[in-house]
């Protein structure tokens, strides 16, 4: 990039050379000078503050390309801070992934540039609610999907992640040694584990606001508008919208299997920015809508990143005993061995017909 492109000095064009290349789908040239010296300027105070940004899949491209030092999905983002021998993380996601790194780095310092970024899941249960839970399901082992707050997570057995919810529903039955479990809060991932598997679920009336306004309506407007577009969907959608779909899987899934065929057209059935993402590293794929926005995650924009780092402000903190308790549950599922691959919930495939028990 030639001195003076978009106005921006010879160091910070370099720079930030590419990350344009990845992200001049989705940001207009007037909008990038500014970007690529928030950029610039954050970058220069991770370095300053000895910090770590984790972006998280649903973060706008110029988050996710720019200054993400580890780009993925929540849990994965909480191990690699947990690795890290940075002093500060910065979550560039919601509040309960800010949580989560806290609980597995309790020594380091925890920021997060909004503390409104928020979850409609996480807010669906509370730490009182799975006491409560547990006191009408006695001796049921308690699956928590890592999308909830610490206080769930320490009232927990074991946590699980979209792409090994299946594995850890049929652990836990193994060890407690019982045929149903608690599998909390999301019930249309509760819904969808069930029909993978033999194992009784027990699940909660929680939802993701991005997902679950995804209807099979959709798919069929999109099939008949695309009839060569491939279809995946996130196993948060309700059952009737994976059922539709050409492949449905947790985020780490979808991205492999679009990295791995290169469809030539992709709808990605999830938050809006993901496809986003992904098209950087895949430029030659189509991804067509539909997508929904999390206004949570859109909380999060260079602005309060850089502002965050120069302040050191917003720290996240968990009460030890919540610590000690939730590392305990997510420290489980990370001792597990991973799945091969990371799940498919294939519908059309599915063991069997089954019925949730909803609390």
């Amino acid at each position: 990039m030639a001195d003076g492109t978009f106005g921006l000095s010879s160091a910070v064009a370099n720079e930030t050379a590419p990350v344009w290349a990845k992200v001049k789908d989705f940001v207009t040239p007037m909008e990038w000078p500014a970007q690529a010296t928030l950029i610039s300027e954050i970058n220069a105070l991770k370095r300053e503050r000895d910090a770590v940004i984790l972006a998280h899949n649903y973060m706008t491209p110029e988050i996710f390309h720019g200054v993400g030092d580890y780009v993925g999905d929540s849990l994965g983002l909480a191990k690699e801070a947990a690795r890290s021998d940075a002093r500060v993380i910065v979550q560039a996601g919601v509040h309960f992934m800010a949580e989560t790194s806290k609980i597995l780095s309790p020594d380091k310092m925890v920021l997060i540039p909004d503390l409104r970024a928020g979850c409609s899941l996480a807010a669906s249960i509370t730490g009182a609610d799975v006491r409560l839970i547990k006191q009408r399901h006695p001796g049921l082992p308690v699956v928590t999907y890592v999308n909830t707050t610490a206080d769930v997570k320490a009232e927990t057995d074991i946590c699980c992640t979209s792409a090994n919810a299946v594995q850890v529903v049929e652990w836990a039955a193994r060890e407690w040694g019982v045929d149903r479990v608690i599998l909390i809060p999301d019930e249309f991932l509760a819904r969808n584990v069930a029909a993978q598997t033999t194992v009784g679920i027990i699940a909660w009336k929680g939802r993701c606001e991005v997902h679950e306004r995804f209807t099979a309506d959709d798919i069929a407007e999109m099939r008949a508008a695309y009839p060569g577009a491939e279809i995946l969907a996130h196993p948060e959608c309700p059952e009737d919208v994976l059922a539709a779909s050409d492949f449905a899987g947790s985020t780490a899934a979808m991205t492999d299997y679009v990295m791995a065929r290169k469809p030539r057209q992709v709808v990605l059935i999830t938050e809006c920015s993901m496809a986003s993402n992904i098209k950087g590293d895949v430029p030659d794929v189509n991804f067509i809508g539909p997508c929904n926005m999390c206004p949570h995650m859109k909380r999060i924009t260079l602005e309060n990143i850089r502002d965050c780092l120069l302040k050191l402000q917003f720290e996240v903190t968990v009460p030890e005993d919540m610590i000690e308790k939730g590392r305990l549950a997510v420290q489980r599922m990370i001792d597990l061995p991973p799945p091969a691959i990371p799940a498919r919930y294939d519908l059309f495939k599915a063991r069997h017909h089954v019925a949730v028990e909803l609390i």
